[in-house]
């Protein structure tokens, strides 16, 4: 073999195991990561609780005091 075919065939297959390392990890780093959750953020006017309800829910009541709040929106 020539040398230029040798050192090419090195370059590509550090190349190659350098590309299976890079898309492991990110594979990994995708399924690990946490999923954005759909439901809404609720802050109680009066006591000042912060809370989590439904996304579909205009209204929710508080566990703290009881008292109907509206979502927060950002």
């Amino acid at each position: 073999m020539q040398v230029e075919a040798i050192m090419l065939l090195y370059l590509l297959l550090t190349l190659g195991g350098v590309t299976l390392l890079a898309l492991y990890t990110a594979h990994r780093q995708r399924r690990f990561a946490p999923t954005q959750s759909e439901d809404s953020i609720f802050r109680c006017v009066d006591c000042g609780a912060v809370y989590t309800d439904d996304a579909d829910v205009d209204l929710s009541r508080c566990p703290q005091c009881g008292r109907m709040n509206d979502p927060i929106r950002f």
